[in-house]
């Protein structure tokens, strides 16, 4: 049985500027901004979040199936997909459209100026959970407002159980909608500032969204995070990384720990330090999906963790 992905794909346009926009900006002209960087670094990453969490969840052994929408400059990504071995089947290419595009410009001081085009991702809805066969467990990661409404509700409607993945995708729902997708999905993936937002936009805690889906999860960066579950909490610890060279995609990662474990029936502790051991794996590294390890690897690297072997 295979694990449905629904989510975004992306391309990560990502420039280094040599400077602080400080000393370019200025704040009493800020009403007439007119500025530009050069940028002498720039590199191009595979990303969005469909395709992060199927590059892990396969790294762990797992069965992704993407469902995605992409525009007519996807070939790169296409033949990505093809080498790694990742199924495309259900990626839908729009015509007229590009791909989703983020655009960084970073600082010394590591300031971030970024812009993001949506593209193909608005075309989301066009793909129907329906058309992927043999999957018995989903993820609803950011992507077209629509695309994840529609999305959710097929997945309910077919009774496949599926995390609710907001993401930077949250601030699109009125706390009603949000309310009703915790009615709808099976688990709830957030950070820390998209719980705070969840429960501002909510009026609800996390614990009262707790009590209405099997489980909820809540990521603290270097804090570790915490899986409500079953009316217990769970504190899962961070693992140490080699080295910390870039979040982008840490998240995604740890969501692909999540699902491998909730497929194959890990209780919750393991699962949470399944994810968080996915997440420090790919803070070491650039970009969303340059991280490699073999499965017997990470089963090594989690018992030096935590003392024993996942599987």
């Amino acid at each position: 049985m295979r694990t449905l992905i629904l989510g975004s794909i992306a391309y990560d346009n990502i420039m280094v500027f040599q400077g602080r926009f400080k000393e370019h900006i200025l704040p009493e002209q800020i009403h007439i901004l007119n500025v530009a960087f050069l940028v002498p670094d720039l590199r191009r990453e595979f990303g969005g979040c469909a395709g992060n969490i199927a590059y892990n969840l396969q790294l762990l052994g797992g069965k992704p199936q993407i469902m995605a929408t992409v525009g007519d400059d996807a070939d790169p990504y296409f033949y990505r997909l093809d080498r790694l071995g990742l199924d495309r089947t259900h990626i839908r290419k729009v015509e007229g459209t590009l791909t989703a595009q983020a655009f960084i410009t970073t600082d010394l001081d590591d300031n971030q100026i970024t812009a993001f085009h949506p593209g193909a991702m608005n075309h989301s809805h066009l793909n129907k959970v329906g058309d992927a066969k043999n999957v018995s467990l989903g993820i609803v990661a950011p992507d077209g407002r629509e695309g994840m409404v529609s999305h959710m509700q097929q997945l309910a409607d077919a009774n496949i159980p599926f995390i609710f993945d907001p993401g930077q995708g949250l601030p699109m729902f009125s706390g009603e909608e949000l309310l009703g997708f915790a009615e709808r999905a099976t688990y709830i993936a957030v950070n820390d500032y998209e719980g705070k937002m969840l429960e501002e936009k909510t009026g609800k805690s996390l614990d009262d969204l707790a009590k209405r889906v099997k489980a909820l999860v809540l990521t603290r960066g270097p804090e570790g995070s915490t899986i409500f579950a079953g009316g217990q909490r769970h504190d899962i610890p961070i693992v140490k990384p080699d080295a910390v060279i870039d979040p982008t995609g840490c998240g995604d990662a740890y969501r692909a720990g999540l699902l491998y474990g909730i497929a194959n029936g890990f209780d919750w502790q393991t699962t949470g330090e399944l994810a968080s051991l996915m997440g420090s794996l790919k803070i070491a590294s650039r970009g969303g999906q340059n991280h490699e390890a073999s499965r017997e690897q990470i089963a090594e690297k989690f018992k030096a963790s935590f003392g024993r072997k996942p599987w």
